[in-house]
C-alpha cells in the first residue's frame, strides 16, 4: 500500500493486493482540512530539529511521543498525572509546518497553551521545563491557545489500526502498516473513525478463548466458528457447537418450545426491575423530602421556643406592671376612704359629690389624654397639656371655645405652671419651653433633664422641676432659665411639686417619709415620700 499526496489535491492511496491488481482510494477534502499557517521564508531558517521520517514510508511523519516520566514539582495551578498514560500512534499523512512544533519537545503541539512569556508550548512541557527556550523567562500557564488547537485538529493523520511501531525503544515509533487501515483521517476526527473501523481488533462473542481477529472479519468467523451456544443458554442449556449442529440442535432444544413463555417470563422480569428502581428512586426522593421536613421543623421548634422565650419575659413584665397598678389603685382607694371620713365628720353630713360639685360644661379637642391643666386669671385662660404633644389655650369667659394650639414638644405634656406672664410647660422629651401668654408664642427651649419632666412648680421667681431622682432650682431671668441647684437624694420618680411660703414639697414613689428643713421640722404619715427643702438655699 502506497499513499502520496500533493499540495493541492487529495491524498490518493493505492493498495496492492497478492494478486498483484491494484486499488486506489481516494480521501476527500473539505476547505477546511487544509492548514491555515501561512509558510514564510523564515520557517527554512529556523533552528527546529528536524522531525524524524519513517523508514518504510516517506510521506508519513513519525512524532515521538509528548509524554514523559519527570516528576519535576509544578509551578502553576495546573497538575500532570502521576501516572504516565500509554502514547497513542500519531503518524501525519503530510509533514506538518514548523509553526506546529514545540520548541521543548520538537514534536507536534499537544494540548498547546500559552505562557507569560508569550510562545506557545504544550501544556506538559510548560509544566516541567524551568525557563523558555527562547528569551530564557521563566515559564507560567496562563491559557490555552485554542486557535493553534483548532489548526492540529485539521491536519490528516493515519489511523491508529494502519499503524505499527517501529523498534523497541521509547518513547515508541510508529509508521504506516501496509497491512492496515488505509484512511487519512482528520485528528480532530480519529475518535469517531476509530470507533466503528473494520480494521478495529474485536473478540468472538461466543467464547473469549477465539484468536483475536479484525471487526471487518467477525460476521465470517461467526459463521465458522466451533464455540456458538444456544441462545436458550442462559436458562440452562449447555450446548456448544458449530453453525450446522447449531440449526440441528434447535429442532431438539427442550428450551425452543418454551422459548415464548421465557420470553415472556424475562418481559415480566424486566418490568419488576424498572418498577424496582422507580420505587428506590420513589424512596430516595421521600427520603430526601423527609430529611428537609424535619431541617424545617427542627427551625420550626426553635424558632417556637424563641418565640414561647418573648412570651414569657412579656407575661412577667405585665405581670410586674399589674401588681403596681393593683398597689396605686389600693393607694387611691385608702385616700378615698380617707376623705370620705373627713367629709362625713364635717358639717357636710354624708358624701354626695353631685351635691357639692356641677359640671357646667366640656372641652373636647385632644387627641389623647389630659395629663395636666393651668389656669391663667388675669386672662380667664385655661391651659391643658396631652399626650397628643400638644398644649391648647381654652377661653373660660365668653366663648369658651379653643383659642389657640400650642406645638414645639416631641414627647408627651406631664406638667404645666405660670409665672408672671410666661407659661412653662414640661414634658417627656426632657425639656421645658417658656411661652409668651401675651401672644401665645414660644420664646425660649430648655434641655432641663436627662429624663422626663413629671412636675413644675414656680414660687420667689425660681421654677422647680421634677424628674427622675432629681429636683432642679432654676433662677427665672427674662426668658432665661439659670440652673441654681440640683436636689437629689431620691430613689424614684418625682411626681409632685408645690411650695407654699419657704417650703418646697415633693412626692415620689417611697413607702416612707422623713424630712426636716430650717428650724422647724415636718411630720406626715404619707404612703409616698414628702421630702421638704427650703427655696431660699
Amino acid at each position: 500500500m502506497e499513499t502520496t499526496f500533493g499540495p493541492a489535491f487529495s491524498a490518493v492511496t493505492t493498495i496492492t493486493k497478492a494478486n498483484g491488481t491494484s486499488t486506489y482510494k481516494q480521501h476527500r477534502r473539505t476547505s477546511s482540512s487544509s492548514s491555515t499557517l501561512a509558510y514564510s521564508p523564515r520557517d527554512e531558517e529556523d533552528t527546529m530539529p528536524p522531525i524524524s521520517t519513517p523508514r518504510r514510508s516517506d510521506s508519513a511523519i513519525s512524532v515521538r511521543s509528548l509524554h514523559s516520566e519527570s516528576s519535576m514539582s509544578l509551578r502553576s495551578t495546573f497538575s500532570l498525572p502521576e501516572e504516565e498514560e500509554e502514547p497513542e500512534p500519531l503518524v501525519f499523512a503530510e509533514q506538518p509546518s514548523v509553526k506546529l512544533c514545540c520548541q521543548l519537545c520538537c514534536g507536534v503541539f499537544k494540548d498547546p497553551v500559552i505562557t507569560t512569556c508569550g510562545h506557545t508550548f504544550c501544556r506538559r512541557c510548560a509544566l516541567k521545563s524551568e525557563k523558555c527556550p527562547v528569551d530564557n523567562a521563566k515559564l507560567t500557564v496562563v491559557v490555552n491557545n485554542i486557535a493553534v488547537a483548532e489548526q492540529i485538529g485539521e491536519l490528516f493523520i493515519h489511523c491508529r489500526h494502519g499503524c505499527l511501531v517501529v523498534g523497541a525503544g521509547k518513547p515508541s515509533v510508529f509508521e504506516v502498516n501496509p497491512r492496515g487501515c488505509p484512511f487519512t483521517i482528520k485528528l480532530s476526527a480519529r475518535k469517531d473513525h476509530e470507533g466503528s473501523c473494520d480494521y478495529r481488533p474485536v473478540h468472538c462473542p461466543n467464547n473469549p478463548s477465539c484468536p483475536p481477529l479484525l471487526k471487518m472479519n467477525l460476521e465470517a468467523h461467526l459463521k465458522e466458528c466451533e464455540h456458538i451456544k444456544c441462545p436458550h443458554s442462559k436458562y440452562g442449556c449447555t450446548f456448544i457447537g458449530n453453525q450446522d449442529t447449531y440449526e440441528t440442535h434447535l429442532e431438539t432444544c427442550r428450551f425452543e418450545g418454551l422459548k415464548e413463555f421465557l420470553q415472556q417470563t424475562d418481559d415480566c422480569f424486566h418490568e419488576m426491575h424498572v418498577a424496582l428502581a422507580q420505587k428506590d428512586q420513589e424512596i430516595a426522593f421521600l427520603r430526601s423530602m423527609l430529611g428537609k421536613l424535619s431541617e424545617k421543623i427542627d427551625q420550626l421548634e426553635k424558632s417556637l421556643e424563641l418565640k414561647f422565650d418573648v412570651l414569657d419575659e412579656n407575661q412577667s413584665k405585665l405581670s410586674e406592671d399589674l401588681m403596681e397598678f393593683q398597689r396605686d389603685a389600693s393607694m387611691l382607694n385608702d385616700e378615698l376612704s380617707h376623705i370620705n371620713a373627713r367629709l362625713n365628720m364635717g358639717i357636710l353630713g354624708s358624701y354626695d359629690p353631685q351635691q357639692i360639685f356641677k359640671c357646667k360644661g366640656t372641652f373636647v379637642g385632644h387627641q389623647g389624654p389630659v395629663w395636666c391643666l393651668c389656669v391663667y386669671f388675669m386672662g380667664d385662660l385655661l391651659f391643658s397639656g396631652s399626650s397628643d404633644k400638644t398644649i391648647k389655650v381654652w377661653d373660660t369667659c365668653t366663648t369658651y371655645k379653643c383659642q389657640k394650639t400650642l406645638e414645639g414638644h416631641d414627647g408627651i405634656v406631664l406638667a404645666l405652671c405660670i409665672q408672671g406672664c410666661k407659661l412653662y410647660s414640661g414634658s417627656a422629651d426632657c425639656t421645658i419651653i417658656v411661652w409668651d401668654i401675651q401672644n401665645l408664642q414660644k420664646v425660649n427651649t430648655i434641655r432641663a433633664h436627662d429624663n422626663p419632666v413629671c412636675t413644675l412648680v414656680s414660687s420667689h421667681n425660681m421654677l422647680f422641676s421634677g424628674s427622675l431622682k432629681a429636683i432642679k432650682v432654676w433662677d427665672i431671668v427674662g426668658t432665661e432659665l439659670k440652673l441654681k441647684k440640683e436636689l437629689t437624694g431620691l430613689n424614684h420618680w418625682v411626681r409632685a411639686l408645690v411650695a407654699a411660703q419657704s417650703y418646697l414639697y415633693s412626692g415620689s414613689y417611697q413607702q416612707s417619709r422623713s424630712g426636716t428643713s430650717g428650724p422647724s421640722t415636718a411630720s406626715t404619715s404619707y404612703r409616698h415620700l414628702v421630702a421638704v427643702s427650703t427655696p431660699s438655699l
